[in-house]
């Protein structure tokens, strides 16, 4: 009898802090083959966010299993919210944490003070995440960084991406 936990499409889907013993299951955490040109690794994000003012970062969990990472830059001052990144581990992918894991991203900017977009940049190419997050509701707007597709979200609406 395998005594490791199991996740399937129908676990509940949290974000939660990410603690010191939690910290190298996170750090283990990694995008499939090919992935990799789309976001970094869960440690140069962590890493980042410990010297960022407006980073807010949490681990994403198949029921008690991380399964992926997100952060978001979040500037109430601005206010300005972006998905800085995201990640579904590859043995997860393909389960709906993704997509459950964004809807409560985004119900969670929702919450912040200002908060009327969320942003989000995005590598063009083979296997782009864009499809995934024009589904959520973000729409390309024509306008680039560092060579990034910027996406945006009008959170005044409360499409979220219904689809499963």
């Amino acid at each position: 009898m395998d005594p490791t936990p199991q996740v399937t499409p129908a676990s509940v889907v949290s974000l939660r802090e990410i603690t010191e013993s939690s910290l190298l299951d996170v750090l283990r955490l990694k995008v499939r083959e090919g992935q990799e040109r789309f976001v970094a690794t869960n440690a140069v994000s962590i890493a980042q966010a410990h010297f960022s003012r407006v980073a807010w970062f949490r681990a994403i969990y198949a029921d008690e299993i991380p399964v992926g990472f997100v952060m978001i830059s979040d500037d109430p001052a601005k206010p300005e919210y972006g998905v800085w990144r995201f990640m579904i581990d590859a043995r997860y992918q393909g389960m709906g944490f993704g997509r459950r894991a964004m809807q409560a991203l985004i119900a969670h900017v929702r919450t912040r003070p200002g908060a009327r977009e969320l942003f989000v940049s995005c590598v063009e190419g083979e296997g782009t995440p864009i499809p995934f997050y024009e589904s959520l509701g973000f729409r390309l707007t024509g306008a680039y960084d560092e060579g990034e597709a910027i996406m945006r979200l009008d959170l005044s609406t409360e499409s979220t991406g219904a689809k499963s």
